[in-house]
């Protein structure tokens, strides 16, 4: 049994690890997000369900939650909205669902920020190194998540942001199916379809907002 466990590649483990506490922390914020948003706009459907919550076992999907660990893709229980609610009922929705995307490009930001400072004191020793590496995921999987949640597919965020644009008529036929919509999204993510492209672009936005790490790595010399 010992010699099991000491030939286990543990690094496998460990980069799972990594890749988990960030998950749960950015499909917290997500959600999170459009509650809040919703709440605002005259929805407390979220509230009285409990799900205005910072709590991340309130919001896990494990099929969700599986995939963004392994694929940096995934997505959460969505947060129950009423758009009756909604003065405008549209354009509460849109809004609604475009706080979830918009909240985890902030969040990523505010990591890059974090990461170019703490790097200049961390970067020497293993336990900086895991810290850094949490930080960095946690930024990495944020851009994932509001990335692959504004795609145009039900129940995604972006396609109630496009659905907003359509007419009335139109826009409750598609609402009315939009549970569909996932048979649709998980075989887009079982063949690959998109798989390449929603990775390049991801990577471009995280070369682009990697320039926030390096501004504040800049400062932080300046105290080493």
């Amino acid at each position: 049994m010992l010699t099991v466990l000491r030939n286990l590649d543990w690094s496998i483990l460990t980069n799972m690890l990594i890749n988990a506490i960030p998950a749960l922390a950015c499909i917290t914020v997500h959600e999170f997000s459009h509650g809040l948003a919703a709440y605002y706009l005259g929805d407390p459907t979220a509230k009285r369900m409990g799900r205005l919550s910072l709590n991340p076992i309130k919001h896990i999907d494990v099929l969700g939650l599986i995939m963004l660990i392994v694929c940096r893709f995934g997505w959460a229980k969505p947060v129950p909205v009423n758009m009756r609610y909604f003065k405008n009922p549209k354009a509460g929705m849109a809004l609604t669902a475009l706080a979830g995307p918009l909240s985890n490009i902030i969040f990523s930001a505010v990591c890059f920020l974090i990461y170019g400072f703490a790097y200049a004191f961390l970067y020497t020793s293993s336990a900086g190194d895991i810290i850094l590496s949490l930080i960095y995921a946690t930024a990495y999987i944020n851009i994932s998540l509001a990335l692959f949640n504004i795609i145009p597919i039900p129940p995604l965020d972006g396609s109630k942001i496009l659905f907003s644009l359509m007419p009335d008529d139109k826009y409750m036929l598609l609402m009315r199916y939009e549970r569909y919509g996932m048979i649709l999204l998980l075989f887009i993510i079982y063949t690959g379809i998109s798989g390449s492209y929603l990775s390049n672009a991801v990577g471009f936005v995280v070369d682009r907002m990697f320039m926030l790490a390096e501004w504040t790595f800049s400062i932080a010399l300046k105290f080493v």
